[in-house]
């Protein structure tokens, strides 16, 4: 069986860092409209205890999405070592595309076909898709990638995942401070050697009452000038329910369906939601493999620092590690890196990944 493997990568991380502070003179409001009655530094620290994001990082106003996806996927071309008119396929994962200064999504033409022009690729036959599947986009992007190369249908194709989602936060929702922007992409290629790259995937999606848990909604404050603007929406209990009960049975699915167990997996790249639910969802995992406890080590973090940039979290951290830019962590050739997300839909998926020797 052909196999596809990851020969590039690239990642766009703005610059612009955004701590605490920047908060201390906004004014939030609970869910159901009423004003939150505490000081802003108390808000502002029993979110960092919960989540652990200390800081994360905004676009520079006179950049859009498509410029960070430009950035991180000319990195993988380059990285990759190909000429770009070989790629057939650019996938480019999002929730709002090209979201403009006062937050309006777009989405014509697609964010892939942006990126493709940036480029400059005159290929006619470089196919450009977008993936609007929740935070999980970037990991389904790269699953129906896996698809086309191992049927023939492509060589080589560049996945992208791009989000500036501080441009789509409701000003009076506390939970503005879990959000991020950045990107992530990687250089996929087909090839016949066994037992490396791709082994395993899969993925869910509970679209019943699970379908709301996160949506996009007008602001918190029932006396703002602009009632009619759609926020991106978050109702955190119910996902780390949610999370907590599927994604660990998913990922054990997956390695199972791969052959391996908790012994064997090198690196845990799970989406960057929060800190305390990452925690969980891994610490969970192994104990479904009948482990209470499990060495931190194996599932590197990134959000304290760059917060949650929703499908640019993962591709981030692989490119991070795969490019030894991330302390104390490395890939072991011939490892299993797993890799998982949940997010709006609700959806799930993992990717079992086996490095070449």
């Amino acid at each position: 069986m052909p196999s596809s493997v990851i020969i590039g990568s690239g990642s766009c991380v703005p610059k612009r860092i955004i701590d605490g502070s920047y908060f201390m003179n906004s004014t939030f409001y609970t869910d159901a409209g009423d004003l939150i009655d505490k000081p802003n530094d108390e808000v502002i620290k029993k979110f960092v205890d919960i989540t652990e994001i200390e800081e994360r990082r905004y676009i520079d106003e006179d950049k859009m999405n498509s410029d960070l996806g430009y950035e991180a996927a000319k990195e993988a071309i380059y990285d990759a070592g190909i000429e770009q008119e070989e790629i057939d396929y650019i996938i480019y994962a999002s929730n709002f595309g090209e979201v403009s200064k006062n937050g309006m999504p777009n989405f014509m033409p697609n964010m892939a076909a942006r990126v493709k022009h940036k480029l400059g690729i005159k290929n006619r036959k470089c196919i450009t898709y977008d993936m609007i599947f929740g935070c999980p986009g970037w990991v389904e992007g790269v699953i129906l990638a896996d698809d086309l190369l191992k049927l023939g249908k492509a060589k080589t194709i560049l996945v992208i995942g791009g989000e500036t989602l501080s441009r789509v936060t409701d000003p009076y929702d506390r939970n503005k401070l879990i959000f991020a922007d950045g990107a992530g992409a990687v250089v996929l290629q087909r090839t016949e050697e066994d037992n490396i790259g791709i082994i395993a995937t899969n993925t869910v999606c509970d679209n019943a009452e699970e379908l709301n848990y996160l949506e996009c909604s007008k602001t918190l404050n029932p006396s703002a000038d602009d009632q009619d603007k759609l926020y991106i929406r978050m109702h955190g209990r119910k996902i780390y329910e949610y999370a907590l009960k599927n994604v660990p049975a998913a990922v054990k699915e997956t390695m199972d369906e791969a052959g391996i167990t908790d012994e064997d997996i090198d690196k845990i790249l799970m989406h960057q939601a929060n800190a305390k639910m990452d925690h969980a969802m891994v610490s969970r995992l192994f104990k479904l493999f009948g482990k209470s406890e499990y060495d931190e080590a194996v599932s590197p973090m990134t959000i304290q620092k760059f917060g949650n940039s929703s499908v640019a979290t993962i591709p981030t951290m692989y490119d991070l590690i795969a490019k030894g830019e991330m302390k104390g962590h490395a890939f072991k050739k011939g490892g299993y890196i797993v890799m998982g997300s949940v997010g709006a839909g609700m959806n799930i998926n993992c990717i079992v990944y086996k490095t070449p020797s």
